[in-house]
């Protein structure tokens, strides 16, 4: 028991527990101070402990989270959703707070819109929408107004490739494989074209040399003995002539097939696949000129020969000493002939493709076709391309022909051991077949050659004059492909 409370008789009043009323008048008493707590040992605890509990707040009911709120109305299918409430703007240059969630609508409803972000800052991660609704359209941040909109990102696009090549400065890669595609993207008028023109050189070489020899033998066999010589040297002249007329029509033929396959690279470099038709009817415009060409750097290759073959011959005449300083004379001057022939057939390499294309005479193409060769990059690309193409083309033939080579004397031997004339047959059939063999590589070599030029001339064109620029103009800007008039890229009077 307490001092405070105080022993009261058995039915007496107890006084008044607790505050009691105040008499009107009386002076209240002064706030009693409160003690100060003592300071806690380590082993009380802490102050805030020693109250008593209190009684926590009631909590309303777990399913009912204070009063119900009313939902807002549905919207109509295919309609868009109320926007959401405005939010509290964070700072320049930070991100938007993602937006409150709402109510989804309702099935086959659109999502209402993202409010925008404020200026300067980038607008929040999109949600995606739920099941069966369609995300609403976004707009475009008006400037100064709705901020910047996050920027896109940038990525390197390749240069268009309309057709064969791509419109650019072609690689090494490029230079040496886009030839052979010429190939296998029209077969038809490319290795058509080549095929054709080696079947009538040599059907019409054979006959007229096979025709000629006939004669010739006819006439040494009826021929006396005083007049032998000189049917002898009108034999030789006769098929010396029949000879030289295959040689003229190769070279008209080479002209042709030339000017085909820079049409054929040109055209294809644009996306467009010409007829075998079409293409010989725009290449006998410029075949004169190209013949032309044609015969001009053969008659500089004989001359070239025909000085080394002097310079052998003169030693010869002289003397034992002389023929073999002559000799050396003449080994020196073949290895500088080599390197001429090496350097002027790069400069002038492309001078079929200027005369077909840019419609110019022979001068002038060779003229042209010095300057784009010109530079020690473009030159050695140039050549380097050239002999790689040749080599690979050389060394292909090489295999496929050589084991048919070997293959006739096998198939004479196995048939025919005494050489009684009995497989005879069997040797004609070998021999056509290898001559069949050597005009399909024939035509394969020639038409990739050719190809290989057309290709050079026009990335010589890129990288000189931007050619590429042009071609991606006309590209996009191209006319309809059956107009009868072929509309050109490849003047030079064309160019910005």
């Amino acid at each position: 028991m307490s001092e405070n409370d105080s022993w009261t008789a058995p039915g007496a009043e107890r006084p008044a527990q607790g505050p009691q009323e105040p008499t009107p008048g009386a002076q209240e008493p002064a706030p009693a101070t409160p003690p100060a707590p003592a300071a806690p040992t380590p082993t009380q605890p802490a102050p805030a402990q020693w109250g008593p509990p209190t009684v926590p707040p009631a909590q309303p009911a777990p399913a009912q989270w204070g009063p119900p709120t009313v939902s807002p109305a549905q919207p109509a299918y295919g309609q868009y959703a109320p926007p959401p409430a405005p939010q509290a703007q964070p700072a320049y240059g930070q991100y938007a707070p993602p937006p409150a969630p709402q109510a989804q609508p309702a099935y086959g409803h659109y999502a209402p819109p993202p409010a925008p972000p404020a200026y300067g800052q980038y607008a929040p991660p999109q949600a995606p929408p739920a099941y069966g609704q369609y995300a609403a359209p976004t707009g475009v941040p008006a400037y100064a107004q709705q901020g910047y909109a996050a920027p896109a990102p940038q990525g390197w696009a390749p240069p268009p490739k309309p057709g064969l090549i791509p419109l650019r400065p072609l690689g090494f890669g490029t230079l040496m494989g886009a030839p052979f595609q010429v190939v296998r993207r029209n077969p038809k008028a490319t290795f058509g074209s080549g095929l054709l023109i080696q079947l009538i050189i040599v059907v019409v070489t054979a006959l007229l040399v096979g025709a000629a020899a006939a004669w010739a033998i006819g006439r040494s066999v009826s021929v006396s003995s005083a007049d032998y010589d000189s049917i002898e040297a009108g034999n030789v002249a006769v098929i010396v002539i029949s000879a030289l007329i295959p040689l003229v029509l190769s070279v008209f033929a080479s002209a042709l097939l030339q000017g085909v396959l820079v049409l054929e690279v040109a055209r294809g470099t644009l996306g467009e696949k010409r007829r075998l038709g079409e293409l010989w009817k725009a290449a006998f415009r410029r075949i004169l000129p190209l013949t032309g060409w044609l015969l001009l750097s053969g008659v500089a290759i004989v001359i070239a020969l025909g000085v080394l073959v002097l310079v052998i011959v003169l030693g010869a005449t002289i003397g034992d000493a002389a023929l073999a300083v002559g000799i050396l004379v003449a080994v020196l001057l073949g290895l500088g002939f080599l390197v001429l022939f090496a350097w002027l057939g790069t400069k002038f390499s492309v001078v079929p493709s200027v005369i077909v294309l840019e419609r110019v005479g022979v001068f002038a193409a060779m003229r042209r076709s010095w300057g784009l060769t010109a530079g020690m990059a473009n030159f050695w690309r140039t050549l380097g391309v050239i002999v790689l193409v040749y080599l690979i083309l050389n060394l292909a033939t090489q295999l496929i022909t050589t084991p048919f080579s070997f293959l006739l004397p096998i198939v004479l031997t196995l048939v025919d051991p005494n050489n009684s004339g009995a497989g005879i047959g069997a040797v004609v059939a070998v021999y056509l077949l290898l001559v069949a063999v050597s005009v399909v590589m024939g035509a394969l070599a020639s038409v990739v050659q050719a190809a290989t030029v057309a290709v050079i001339y026009i990335d010589l064109r890129m990288r000189k004059e931007g050619l590429d620029i042009e071609l991606v103009r006309f590209v996009e800007s191209r006319h309809d492909e059956g107009s009868e008039t072929w509309p050109d890229p490849y003047q030079p009077g064309r160019q910005a």
